[in-house]
């Protein structure tokens, strides 16, 4: 969790106003995360935070691509990401912290920092597509035809008549016509 020690903004001492940050996002920042959907990616994070007197307001831009595996000959192949994201902070004095919701997270106001490194792996991870597929992309020199024809000749042939029922069912419909 090092290499996410980066993407904790100390608020605490930042003035009222708009502030700026950038990331550059790589390999290093999906391996903090097990189980990522996303194993590589060349992005570049902005964001704008606006701190107010009882909350803050982050606007989140996010460029660039992630590598992914194609669903049908399992290449790598890049997929663009361009995303806008917004979020608010609000600071809060009670203890009732859980009622963080999908738009508004809850600060207690002795918290001094905000851990935006978990922000933008959602953000990422939402962004990618639920079938993954390198010629749906428009990136047909990535599929891989070798690995297609592998696949096609290791296949199943389809049953050419499929009117011939399986003799097992057959054998049952036969008892039961007995009763």
């Amino acid at each position: 969790m090092k290499a996410l020690q980066q993407y904790r903004i100390p608020f605490t001492g930042l003035k009222i106003g708009k502030h700026s940050f950038d990331f550059d996002l790589d390999e290093s920042f999906f391996k903090e995360f097990e189980y990522s959907l996303v194993q590589n990616g060349k992005l570049q994070v902005s964001l704008e935070l606006d701190k107010q007197e009882t909350m803050m307001l982050l606007n989140f831009q996010i460029k660039g691509e992630i590598f992914q595996s194609c669903d049908l000959c399992l290449s790598d192949y890049p997929t663009k990401v361009e995303l806008t994201e917004h979020e608010i902070v609000k600071f809060s004095n009670d203890d009732l912290l859980e009622d963080n919701t999908e738009e508004i997270i809850l600060l207690n106001r002795n918290e001094h920092e905000l851990d935006v490194s978990g922000l933008i792996y959602e953000y990422i991870m939402l962004a990618v597509p639920l079938f993954k597929r390198c010629e749906e992309e428009g990136n047909t020199q990535w599929c891989d035809q070798e690995m297609i024809e592998k696949l096609k000749s290791l296949s199943v042939p389809e049953p050419e008549n499929e009117d011939t029922a399986d003799p097992r069912w057959e054998a049952l419909k036969n008892i039961k016509n007995k009763n």
